[in-house]
């Protein structure tokens, strides 16, 4: 045997044994975990009963789903149960005071009072909506916060949550449901 037939039988050979060897002992390869960060919590709304509010409550619902990735504002079909009931009333805006789950009920009151006293419906919806999701008031407060409320003045019409209102969602519902806590349960009432 020439040398060159036995240095490619013996590299050959090698490669084998190798290969077997790195098969029998490998453990197998890992499955990817589900991502929990990336759980969406989806939560129905019913704003059938919000005559007079529809564009608002599009306007509101469609700004919290363009600023928190991890939880879902979707109209509900109607027969099923929302976790988020929106009606219109002749008071003043109030809401019940998340973080809402599936399968738990709050409701958000869109008041005609501070509409006649001049504040902009959109903005009283959004902030309305943050109540579900767990935000609480911060009067007062700067226009550019919109847990401010009606503290911002009649002027304002920022219906975007900042930075620390998006976190403050994103950390209520982080990890799916993994991370569920009670509804707080209190009714918020938005007066100035």
């Amino acid at each position: 045997m020439s040398l060159r037939t036995w240095l490619k039988a013996g590299t050959s050979a090698a490669a084998l044994v190798l290969a077997a060897a790195t098969a029998a002992g490998a453990a197998p390869a890992p499955t990817a975990a589900p991502d929990a960060a990336a759980a969406v919590v989806t939560l129905r709304y019913d704003a059938s009963r919000a005559v007079g509010w529809e564009s608002a409550v599009a306007a509101g619902v469609a700004t919290w789903n363009a600023n928190v990735s991890n939880v879902r504002l979707v109209a509900a079909t109607p027969g099923v149960r929302a976790e988020i009931v929106i009606v219109a009333t002749t008071g003043w805006p109030q809401a019940t005071l998340g973080p809402v789950r599936p399968g738990r009920q709050v409701r958000v009151e869109l008041g005609a009072q501070a509409v006649t006293d001049g504040y902009d419906k959109t903005r009283i919806t959004a902030h309305e909506l943050g109540h579900s999701l767990g935000l609480p008031d911060t009067k007062p407060g700067p226009c550019s916060q919109l847990m401010s409320g009606s503290s911002a003045g009649t002027a304002c019409t920022n219906a975007v949550p900042n930075a620390t209102e998006r976190a403050r969602v994103q950390s209520a519902y982080a990890n799916g449901l993994a991370g569920a806590v009670r509804t707080d349960g209190r009714v918020l009432v938005d007066a100035p």
